[in-house]
């Protein structure tokens, strides 16, 4: 009986997926049109007229080198701030880290008019670094790292103090090697919530040209008519990056997840 219903919520879940790439190789079908979710004359057009109308391949490559920017610099800024919480003991340590973990109940439309006119006060406005400041630091991957690197037993350290280390070494050569899952799941989440940015990338960038894959993906829904089949393969599009890396990590992010006692 559970399996019939796990099965049956995989097909509900999957439905709006497969329905999206029926509609993509289906030219003329719209939202009000029975979908067949096998098509009857199946075609690329709709995937050739999205690069060929629009900036696409731009779009796309714009999206994934802030999603890859934003990874790498949150790993590093989490890094190191997780290292400070785990092994560094200072006065007051337990409250700076509860107030830094308090940020992530901030919502971001609660930021976005500081964020705005600090970026224009910068001349970031219209700009990647406009977009990629604000997410360099990442209270959840902090608390993420801190959580794992706890787990490591501190007898390393000594060890390595005795034979001259570090602090940068302890980090490098011990202490990040044992949390190599948790740092694949943090990659994942932190590429997953730059890919899919809509908000603050909608309020900064201005020109087209420097557009992310949501934003363009806006672009295509007209204001009276729709092309439905070449907004369903812009969707299918931004879809498949993030389904490979989940399909490739998805085993470092159950065992992070597990090993940091996330529930």
């Amino acid at each position: 009986m559970l399996l019939l219903a796990l099965v049956l919520g995989a097909c509900v879940m999957f439905f709006p997926f497969l329905w999206s790439a029926s509609t993509s190789v289906s030219p003329g079908v719209g939202l009000s049109a029975t979908p067949h979710l096998i098509p009857e004359q199946p075609t690329w057009s709709a995937y050739a007229e999205l690069f060929r109308a629009t900036p696409f391949a731009r779009v796309i490559a714009n999206s994934v080198g802030l999603a890859v920017a934003t990874t790498a610099i949150q790993l590093v800024t989490s890094s190191l701030a997780a290292y400070v919480f785990a092994r560094m003991p200072f006065p007051g340590r337990q409250v700076v880290f509860g107030v830094y973990l308090a940020t992530m109940m901030i919502p971001m439309q609660v930021l976005l008019v500081p964020l705005f006119v600090q970026m224009r006060q910068l001349g970031l406005v219209d700009s990647y670094l406009g977009v990629l400041l604000p997410t360099m630091a990442s209270a959840f991957g902090v608390f993420l790292l801190r959580q794992a690197m706890s787990s490591v037993p501190t007898e390393l350290d000594q060890a390595a103090r005795i034979d001259g280390a570090g602090h940068v070494t302890i980090l490098t050569r011990i202490i990040l090697p044992n949390v190599g899952p948790s740092l694949a799941t943090l990659s994942v989440f932190s590429f997953m919530s730059s890919w899919n940015a809509f908000l603050w990338p909608l309020v900064i960038l201005r020109s087209p040209q420097l557009k992310t894959l949501p934003l363009a993906l806006a672009g295509l829904q007209g204001q009276y008519t729709t092309r439905w089949d070449v907004m369903m393969a812009g969707s299918i599009i931004s879809i498949l990056p993030m389904l490979a890396i989940y399909i490739f990590a998805q085993k470092y992010v159950i065992q992070g997840v597990a090993n940091t006692g996330i529930k």
